[in-house]
């Protein structure tokens, strides 16, 4: 009962939030890179916490997050191949977009 209490919060949530991401392709593997506030990567409850939220937005494919730190160079979080791989992608030649959950 309490996982279903946390995933119709986690859907209610979520639902209304708006964020900006992109689609990229590593490879072999599709997944997406999504923006959030660097206090959401400081924790890995809430890091998780917001990979879960946002997989309904990305069904089947990983999610990894993305901030900035204090002097904007890039922090992120997620499988350690794709953040490996984002390393070397520069940000301002991703075409990102904004979404909505369930769009």
């Amino acid at each position: 009962m309490q996982k279903q209490h946390f995933q119709t919060l986690t859907r209610a949530y979520f639902r209304l939030m708006k964020f900006n991401a992109a689609v990229l392709k590593d490879r072999s593997v599709t997944f997406a890179v999504v923006i959030v506030k660097p206090d959401t990567l400081r924790s890995m409850h809430e890091a998780t916490r917001q990979q879960i939220g946002l997989a309904p937005a990305f069904p089947g494919i990983p999610i990894v997050l993305m901030a900035q730190d204090d002097s904007g160079a890039p922090i992120f979080h997620g499988r350690k191949d794709l953040v490996s791989f984002m390393g070397n992608v520069r940000l301002d030649a991703i075409r990102w977009r904004e979404y909505s959950h369930g769009r």
